[in-house]
């Protein structure tokens, strides 16, 4: 029996969670495995979101179902520290199952944030596709190779990225002139280059503000994220321009090999496969009720006829000709999973 201690960002609290360990079971090192296990899933999401609904909450409930001696305590809302915290935390076993996106990942392994370049996926079945059919069997190890350990269980869309702006986007040139706020990573920054965007960056915290004030004209979330921050309040365009998935990925700590037994990983595995499953029409779902909310209250115009084609080929030559390396293997990898 041992604690791990796993420290909450930007608190001076210590939580500790134990680890309790029995005989019937050893890792592939003849680490100590099976018995009683308490294991700590984070994210960054709120409690009625998709993320934590369908992909955290199912998760914990199919692997304690089981009856392999796993608990796992979910820690939503980024209790656990914000994206790059946890990440670190994954990789040192002191947070065992985290809900990533994957430019986030790519603090770890550059190529991973390949999976959230704008239209790279032609739709979220393609993203659970290439999850799914061994087309993403190399990045994979790669991943688990460069960041010391940590295992990708699982991967889903969590909606397809939309603009929001003061006016609508129909085409690469309604972005010329606009202050688009584009997430911070490196992977979002090239897909506004890709797009023919004018990025600037502000945190997503003070995204309401800063359209509000005028700081930025337009931004880019999936729908839940724009209804949970309210954002149709300050924007008077919706433009459905489907352009990129916005990616979870289930990343386990090396504690995943090292003091899992099978049945407990096997376990594990198959609650991941369960949230995979469900999450599309937990999205859908979502989606439909956000769209008909505004659509009764008036809250927002939306936009439908965008020209999808048009943004794609700019964004694919783009990618082709920037990308290089494992980045740009990735990049072929996932067009080549298309259908």
């Amino acid at each position: 029996m041992f604690a791990r201690r796993t420290t909450v960002a930007g608190a001076a609290a210590v939580l500790p969670l134990v680890l309790l360990t029995a005989c019937g079971g050893t890792g592939p090192d003849g680490a100590a495995g099976g018995g009683q296990v308490e294991l700590t899933l984070a994210h960054s999401y709120t409690e009625d979101q998709p993320q934590h609904l369908c992909g955290a909450q199912v998760i914990k409930e199919e692997a304690e179902a089981a009856d392999v001696g796993i608990t796992v305590e979910v820690y939503p809302n980024s209790q656990l520290g914000g994206d790059a915290d946890r990440i670190a935390s994954v990789q040192a076993s002191d947070v065992d199952i985290d809900i990533q996106g994957a430019s986030a990942l790519a603090a770890v392994y550059e190529p991973a944030g390949v999976v959230d370049a704008a239209y790279v996926f032609d739709d979220a079945a393609h993203l659970d596709r290439f999850f799914t059919d061994g087309s993403a069997d190399q990045l994979e190890q790669d991943f688990k190779a460069a960041s010391g350990g940590v295992s990708i269980l699982g991967a889903w869309s969590a909606g397809a990225r939309q603009f929001t702006a003061d006016r609508a986007i129909r085409e690469p040139a309604d972005l010329d002139g606009l202050r688009m706020r584009f997430p911070g990573s490196a992977q979002h920054l090239a897909n506004a280059d890709a797009l023919g965007a004018q990025a600037t960056e502000v945190a997503y915290e003070e995204l309401y503000l800063a359209l509000q004030q005028g700081v930025v004209d337009g931004q880019e979330n999936p729908l839940t994220n724009i209804d949970a921050s309210n954002l149709v309040e300050v924007q008077d365009y919706l433009s459905l321009s489907d352009h990129g998935q916005n990616s979870n990925l289930v990343v386990a700590a090396p504690s995943y090999d090292a003091e899992l037994d099978d049945d407990q990983r096997a376990a594990l595995d198959a609650a991941v496969a369960a949230a995979v499953e469900q999450m599309p029409g937990c999205v859908e779902d979502a989606e439909r009720e956000i769209l008909d909310t505004w659509e009764q209250d008036g809250a927002i115009e939306v936009v439908d006829d965008v020209d999808r084609e048009a943004f794609a080929e700019q964004t694919d030559a783009w990618f082709r000709d920037n990308l290089e390396g494992d980045s740009l293997a990735v990049y072929e990898a996932i067009r080549g999973s298309a259908q």
